[in-house]
């Protein structure tokens, strides 16, 4: 009797231990899973963070690049700006200097010789600012011809800062030679000259 209860008791042991080993091989092998679920997630998750940091990055660089092509295009167009400004003032300044009554009447006086040359006039008309036209009246009438004389007309304006406007229809149209015009259109010149320096359109 006691012999089956020692066979028993074996067998129980047997049976117990085969079956603890069983389940903790179970429960290893099921850590074991766990923990490569847990290993291949973070990696998931590391490799979704470092893909949204690095579009983040990339984005920052493309938007700071791109700021600063602008802030490098805003500044040229600023100094473009300034220096226009101030080549305006100083072919102004040159212009007025320059627009003296004995170069005035040279130029008149050739413009008339010519014009009148080539075709009839209905009426000349030059105009400049109050200031000038008594000097021009007369440093530029004695260098004109009797015949010519006759057909000028000399008025003030005080559009007219510096310079004239002579017109060959009795003032229906004009030529502009006053200080403004002559400025815009060396202006429009040296803007050019200096958009292609500034590489600026």
């Amino acid at each position: 009797m006691s012999e089956e209860i020692k066979g028993l008791i074996e067998k129980i042991q047997k049976e117990g231990i085969q079956k603890a080993r069983e389940q903790g091989r179970k429960i290893e092998e099921e850590a074991r899973k766990t923990a490569v679920d847990i290993i291949d997630k973070a990696k998931r998750e590391a490799d979704s963070i470092l893909r949204r940091v690095k579009e983040e990055a990339r984005q920052i660089k493309e938007s700071t690049q791109a700021s600063l092509a602008q802030s490098g295009r805003d500044f040229l167009i600023s100094l473009r700006t300034e220096v226009n400004s101030l080549l305006k003032k100083i072919i102004t300044l040159n212009i007025s200097n320059a627009l003296t009554p004995e170069e005035m009447a040279k130029i008149i006086n050739t413009l008339i010789k010519e014009y009148t040359q080539k075709s009839a006039s209905e009426g000349i008309e030059v105009i400049f600012n109050k200031n000038d036209l008594e000097k021009m009246k007369d440093s530029f009438l004695s260098q004109l011809s009797r015949e010519v004389k006759k057909g000028i007309t000399f008025k003030s304006s005080e559009d007219i800062s510096a310079g004239f406007t002579i017109s060959f229809d009795a003032g229906k149209s004009h030529f502009d030679f006053s200080d403004q015009a002559l400025t815009e259109c060396l202006s429009t010149y040296f803007n050019k000259e200096l958009a292609k320096d500034f590489n600026l359109k």
